[in-house]
């Protein structure tokens, strides 16, 4: 039973093995989901600690015995009951004040993934579990708003230079949805013409043949990222820019 009044526990211990945790290094998921072209962040709401009833990233204490990602993965599917996300490291953040009364340097992971294709479900010590609109957010705990701004900078940069959003879509799309992904994770809206044309000139989509069925509205052609189209270019110095 963790002792509420001690300062770390206003991180999620390990119910089993508290003892056996680095409490001087943490983990912080950033998990973004696209929703309806909506940028939303994942967050839980802590269960106990001078943090309880508090929301901030799912994450917590580093194991002796576990890699750096298998605790992320670890926290992320005990928190939120989301598992196999590849989570990539996005930075580690040290300030000396971060967290009260200790000394704790946190590692931050990221993903990013189609929020509708992942329920929440609160579990371990978070008493709740919900996206959130990263332009309405609640307040946060420590500088986690902080690392969610730096991951919000950081995403859009590398959706400007990757084609890291074509997972999102379905594998037909159009050049509609693939605006509305890029507005919604970039957070302004983009010039149509201008956009379609720099898409475009790429050569990265190819054409189905095909038009969308059962539409109101005039039926848009549809494509697909081209993949080996992608690798090709990017062995000869291709530069992918949004």
């Amino acid at each position: 039973m963790p002792d509420t009044d001690h300062p770390y526990t206003n991180h999620v211990e390990p119910a089993l093995t508290p003892d056996n945790v680095i409490k001087a290094l943490s983990i912080d998921n950033l998990i973004f989901g696209l929703d309806h072209g909506t940028l939303d962040i994942m967050l839980i709401k802590h269960r106990d600690g001078i943090s309880k009833g508090r929301w901030g990233l799912p994450g917590g204490w580093i194991r002796y015995d576990e890699n750096l990602r298998d605790a992320a993965t670890r926290h992320l599917s005990e928190l939120t009951g989301v598992q196999n996300l590849y989570l990539e490291q996005l930075k580690t953040f040290g300030r000396v004040d971060r967290f009260p009364s200790e000394r704790v340097v946190t590692i931050a992971y990221y993903a990013l993934v189609s929020a509708e294709d992942y329920s929440l479900v609160a579990g371990d010590n978070a008493a709740d579990a919900s996206w959130f609109s990263v332009h309405e957010l609640p307040e946060l705990i420590y500088d986690h708003a902080e690392i969610l701004q730096y991951g919000i900078k950081f995403l859009q940069q590398q959706v400007r230079c990757r084609p890291i959003g074509f997972n999102l879509l379905p594998e037909k799309f159009t050049l509609l949805q693939l605006q509305e992904l890029y507005e919604g994770i970039l957070g302004t809206k983009l010039d149509k013409p201008n956009f379609r044309r720099k898409i475009m000139k790429m050569n990265l989509l190819a054409s189905c043949d095909e038009k969308q069925q059962g539409v109101a509205h005039r039926a848009a052609k549809l494509y697909r990222f081209d993949e080996q189209a992608y690798q090709a270019l990017t062995e000869k110095g291709f530069s992918f820019e949004i």
